[in-house]
């Protein structure tokens, strides 16, 4: 099916009016306006992983409600089939909406400084109206100002002092009511990163007084809102910025209201990929991007299907990728992973990479000064933010817990060997003697110096991945050990849907060559499995480009892996 004249797809696009408007994709989650009204708490928290359209979600419920909004963006939705909604709520409310998503300053001042700059900025927008509006007073007027006024000396920050800038929101909202005459919407994307990035960079305390003393003015005694909406990773616990906040829901990944509104259903994603001519692609989309349970719904992460169904119009044969790790450090994960150790927790990890369940007791109400204090919270940091999700129903706080897809399996093992590279950087007598074994074509001690390292790593097993994934799990492993040798030159054919081919190394000094073909080896066959490899290196004259190097001596390696054993058989050849 030819995809001309086709939609174009939102990656990264979280403006609903430009998503509407430029002729985008869009998957239609507009009745989430509908049931919010219908059950709306006073303040609303919804808490999704990354990359699970909070921020677009967020832009929507602006488009709708914001008085002189875009009536037209909403024609064909499934919103705009609630007339009676519609008629009493579209266009109708003032919005304040700002995301604190880049509030991320390597120190507090930074941090501050941006944060001022959203707030002001989001002030700015109504600049026309409050400076001039007839409803307000002077002292109103001077008030406004505070919240829009720079510092020159700081090229043209905003100057707002503690106390206008804890209360520069709630203030907003007060001069906004009164203009309009109309309580205010309040809409906060990704409200706790700023306590995420100043627990990251030691400066969380003095962020959590600030956050604390902002959000209480505008959500708690505020007599000008209508109704907030917030969004984050983390449902932060109440004694730490939302204290004495009674008129609060949330929303968590746990909850089934709103279940099917971050994310994508089967159902949307199988009409994607048919729009696009992609329906053969359904079930490798299902293995890497779906798998996460918010409520009582199955889903897929959005950013992923919408990323790799782009890729594949270009190239219809486009392997799989992982998007997501872009769009973080996965600070988590390299905690969780350099906390494992080789007790329970190692096993506990074989388990998840195998794709089989732990079960563990997870708090939703954690601080980020909390996180990493204990492996437990690790677990439930993990949980919340997407790493793991839930394989059935809790039994009250105890969750059973699974990688969810292929994609985030990834993240784990290139954690894991980030870490492994690490600790085999330092054994350089195991490292020397290896490699020794290797290029004399031992192998019997390099059947069991491998074999010494795969016990240090995670193993693999007969489940959850396909063979081709499980022999790339080996070849990192191999290629983690190789790399710090130093005089051989060293290719490894690029990871693929179809995995690795062979790893090629050339001794230019010795005029050797080595060749190793690791393939992993169903139910322990061996043998077998060593004489393929032999056979495949051979049938692709995988040799053929160091004898062209002028190699007079060429090793073949046939390596088998299964779980933490392997055995190597090598075929010399002497080149003429």
């Amino acid at each position: 099916m030819s995809n001309v004249n086709k939609k174009k797809l939102p990656v990264g696009i979280e403006s609903f009016e430009k998503i509407r408007t430029q002729d985008f994709y869009y998957v239609d989650k507009t009745v989430m306006i509908r049931d919010l009204i219908q059950r709306w708490g006073e303040v609303n928290l919804f808490t999704r992983p990354r990359r699970f359209g909070k921020s677009l979600n967020m832009s929507m419920l602006k488009a709708f409600f914001e008085i002189g909004g875009n009536r037209a963006l909403f024609d064909g939705l499934k919103i705009s089939e609630e007339k009676e909604i519609c008629e009493e709520y579209m266009g109708k409310f003032p919005v304040i909406s700002i995301s604190l998503k880049d509030v991320e300053g390597s120190d507090y001042d930074v941090a501050r400084t941006l944060l001022c700059s959203v707030i002001g900025n989001e002030a700015l927008r109504f600049y026309e109206l409050l400076k001039s509006s007839p409803k307000l007073n002077e002292v109103e007027r001077r008030q406004y100002e505070q919240l829009v006024c720079t510092d020159h000396e700081q090229r043209g920050s905003f100057a707002m002092s503690d106390s206008v800038l804890m209360g520069s929101l709630k203030t907003l909202s007060s001069l906004l009511e009164k203009h309009y005459e109309k309580k205010v919407i309040l809409l906060i994307d990704e409200y706790d990163v700023p306590l995420s990035k100043a627990n990251e960079q030691g400066y969380y305390n003095e962020m959590v007084f600030l956050m604390r003393n902002l959000l209480q003015q505008v959500l708690k005694t505020n007599s000008s809102l209508y109704f907030a909406v917030l969004t984050g990773c983390l449902r932060v616990a109440k004694e730490s910025i939302f204290t004495g906040l009674n008129n609060f829901k949330i929303y968590s990944i746990t909850d089934v209201r709103f279940d099917e509104y971050f994310g994508f259903t089967d159902s949307e994603v199988k009409e994607m990929l048919a729009y696009y001519g992609q329906e053969a692609k359904v079930q490798t989309v299902r293995e890497w991007y779906d798998g996460y349970h918010f409520g009582t719904l199955d889903v897929y992460c959005p950013w992923d299907v919408i990323s790799y169904c782009d890729d594949l119009i270009d190239d219809k044969d486009a392997a799989p990728k992982n998007y997501w790790i872009n769009t973080s450090g996965n600070d988590v994960v390299r905690h969780f992973i350099e906390k494992m150790g080789n007790g329970v927790m190692k096993g506990e990890m074989e388990a998840l990479i195998d794709g089989k369940e732990v079960e563990k007791e997870i708090h939703e109400d954690l601080t980020y000064h909390e996180i990493y204090d204990s492996v437990n919270h690790l677990w439930s940091m993990l949980f919340m933010t997407g790493y793991l999700t839930r394989q059935e129903p809790a039994d009250g706080d105890r969750y059973k817990l699974v990688i969810p897809n292929l994609e985030i399996r990834s993240i784990f093992i290139r954690q894991i060997m980030a870490m492994f590279k690490k600790e085999v950087s330092k054994d350089g007598k195991l490292l020397e003697s290896f490699c020794n074994a290797l290029e004399q074509g031992n192998a019997a001690e390099v059947e069991k110096l491998f074999s010494s390292y795969l016990k240090k790593s995670i193993s693999t097993r007969d489940t959850f991945v396909q063979k081709t994934l499980k022999e790339n799990f080996y070849h990192g492993i191999l290629l983690g050990i190789l790399g710090y040798k130093d005089g051989w030159i060293l290719k490894s054919n690029k990871e693929s849907g179809n995995g690795y081919s062979d790893i090629w190394i050339y001794d230019e000094e010795k005029e050797l060559g080595i060749i190793i073909e690791v393939k992993y080896a169903e139910e322990s066959q061996f043998e077998v499995v060593c004489r393929e490899a032999i056979a495949q290196i051979d049938k692709n004259r995988y040799a053929e480009e160091l004898r062209e190097e002028g190699c007079h001596s060429i090793l073949k390696y046939g390596i088998a892996c299964y779980k933490k054993r392997c055995q190597v058989t090598v075929v010399k050849e002497k080149v003429e």
